[in-house]
């Protein structure tokens, strides 16, 4: 009896990957084996970068504020701990972006803080 393989499927599952991996540079776009470890790591890759984000962007945030803070002779730490002190609950995205599009919301914030 002759032996059965499912090329139909198999061909479908590299399809599925090398069209996943199409755009990648050399041999990583064309060869299945190359492209299955590529496309490997990029998954692993998206996951990290997905929890970086997050630092990435509170660092921002947090650089934003400072520059605001010091705009009105504060330290972004002084800043915040008066900020809490006086039990006002704002966030670090809402700060900084009051810092950079409405300086003049900023600077009430700020003075009412001091």
């Amino acid at each position: 009896m002759p032996r059965s393989v499912n090329s139909v499927a198999a061909k479908a599952r590299r399809k599925k990957i090398l069209k996943q991996t199409k755009g990648y540079f050399g041999a990583r776009k064309n060869v299945f084996t190359v492209s299955k470890n590529a496309f490997e790591k990029a998954l692993c890759y998206a996951y990290k970068g997905r929890k970086q984000k997050k630092r990435n962007f509170r660092a921002l945030w947090i650089q934003r504020i400072n520059a605001g803070a010091r705009i009105h002779g504060m330290s972004y730490s002084v800043f915040m701990g008066k900020l809490h002190k006086k039990g006002i609950e704002i966030n670090r995205k809402v700060l900084a972006d009051l810092s950079m599009n409405h300086p003049q919301a900023f600077e009430q914030i700020v003075n009412a803080v001091r």
